[in-house]
């Protein structure tokens, strides 16, 4: 007999989640396949050249997968800052590989010059009634922003800060409840967030964009992951153009 984990929990392995055993969409899945990203093509077309270039006796297949390489080698690099970024947020002693430095430093540098006062990191969330989940990097306070008020911080180590983070931090922001990994069966309120902000850690500095300035542009922002929900949807559908409709019968009447 299968014993089903009731509650909300987070898999490392795959970065997947199960509501109450049962597989939910993350925010991530969703905006993939709901908000167009037109220069990837492009991207990916100049990368494989400039590969090609730089090392011409490559093959086809090493040529063909040169942007893949590159974006996992990024992947990694990220993940790993946000793991140390988990761990400086709440004080915790770290040690940073020499190639990290940079980023870590201007991060911490980010915390002290905005006063960054931490609510809840790296929280698991999910939307019963749309049937998503995701986790947050950080709700924090910026007292010199925002007062008291809690605010959504998105850890970004790309090459850009992108738009459809908007509609990504204002589903976090507007989910049912978040649970602890501890004890996933509890679902707790969210506090309720007032603005959201992208912080972009590269090797010069973290710098911090608003996204959402108000309560009600964070509702905005997800009215718009609304729709790209919607759009991932029907693309996950079966849909197929109908057989055509018969001609109607006709009588013809003959020519005198």
């Amino acid at each position: 007999m299968t014993t089903v984990t009731k509650g909300l929990v987070f898999h490392e392995e795959g970065h997947k989640y199960t509501l109450d055993g049962k597989r939910t969409t993350s925010v991530t899945t969703i905006l993939s396949g709901g908000i167009p990203k037109p220069f990837l093509v492009p991207w990916a077309a100049r990368r494989a050249a400039e590969y090609a270039i730089a090392n011409p006796g490559a093959s086809l297949d090493e040529i063909r997968t040169a942007p893949d390489r590159e974006r996992d080698t990024a992947g990694i690099r990220g993940t790993a800052v946000h793991d140390i970024a988990e761990r400086i947020i709440h004080g915790a002693p770290v040690d940073v590989p020499e190639e990290l430095y940079p980023y870590v430093d201007g991060y911490v540098r980010f915390l002290d010059a905005f006063r960054v006062e931490p609510v809840l990191v790296e929280k698991t969330v999910a939307h019963r009634g749309m049937g998503y989940a995701g986790r947050f990097d950080a709700i924090v306070r910026l007292p010199g922003l925002n007062g008291s008020d809690p605010v959504m911080v998105d850890l970004k180590t790309s090459n850009g800060v992108y738009r459809e983070t908007k509609a990504q931090c204002a589903a976090y922001s507007c989910a049912d409840f978040y649970v602890e990994p501890d004890d996933p069966a509890t679902e707790l309120a969210l506090p309720v967030i007032q603005a959201s902000y992208v912080a972009h850690i590269t090797p010069e500095g973290t710098e911090l964009h608003p996204l959402a300035r108000d309560r009600a542009e964070l509702l905005e922002h997800f009215e718009i992951f609304k729709h790209a929900h919607a759009i991932y949807r029907f693309g996950l559908a079966k849909h197929k153009v109908l057989d055509p409709i018969p001609y109607p019968a006709i009588e013809f009447e003959e020519a005198s």
